[in-house]
């Protein structure tokens, strides 16, 4: 059975955008257990990731060779320090809107900062995608661009999808749906 994390941004819960339709959707396959762990991110307040490894210490068990990450926002950050990190590469990693260029609240070392080391982070995720859109208000197409480019694959681009966010319109996300048919 294949392992699939779902990491949430800034402020955000297991039940909020696309996140719970698509746990619904994998598991029914009978092929898949999806985890969406709740992180803590007071409002106002920077994420701090010795927090959010903390919490993901209650579910290292499941993170192997055919685990898949996928990361929304500073989820998304969050799923590159794991690949950083890694004693052995995951099946694949999907990255949702995440930006590696600091923005707003982000601007310090709170997270980690936003140099990544590119070459671990490739060598430990067997596939990757990055979706990005046009008119995202919090993370510029160029931003995704230049992860996709870091990350040496083609972005997944889709227009006029904002954040990926509910107040999108993305309590559905199919095209991430298919693609990840297409893996597990």
């Amino acid at each position: 059975m294949r392992t699939i994390f779902i990491f949430h941004g800034t402020e955000g819960h297991p039940q909020e955008n696309w996140f719970p339709w698509l746990k619904e959707k994998l598991e029914a396959t009978g092929k898949c257990k999806v985890f969406v762990p709740q992180f803590p991110s007071p409002p106002a307040v920077p994420a701090k990731i010795a927090e959010w490894f903390e919490v993901l210490k209650g579910y290292e068990q499941y993170i192997n060779e055919d685990t898949i990450l996928i990361g929304h926002s500073l989820g998304g950050i969050f799923a590159l320090r794991i690949l950083e990190q890694q004693k052995h590469p995951v099946r694949a990693a999907v990255f949702v809107g995440t930006f590696i260029n600091p923005v707003g609240i982000y601007r310090d070392d709170t997270f980690g900062g936003f140099s990544f080391d590119w070459a671990e982070i490739k060598a430990n995720a067997k596939d990757c995608i990055v979706y990005q859109s046009d008119n995202d208000p919090y993370v510029s197409l160029a931003n995704g661009e230049e992860l996709a480019k870091n990350l040496g694959v083609e972005l997944s681009f889709i227009p006029n999808a904002g954040h990926f966010n509910a107040k999108a319109g993305y309590t559905k996300f199919e095209a991430l749906l298919e693609k990840l048919q297409g893996i597990i």
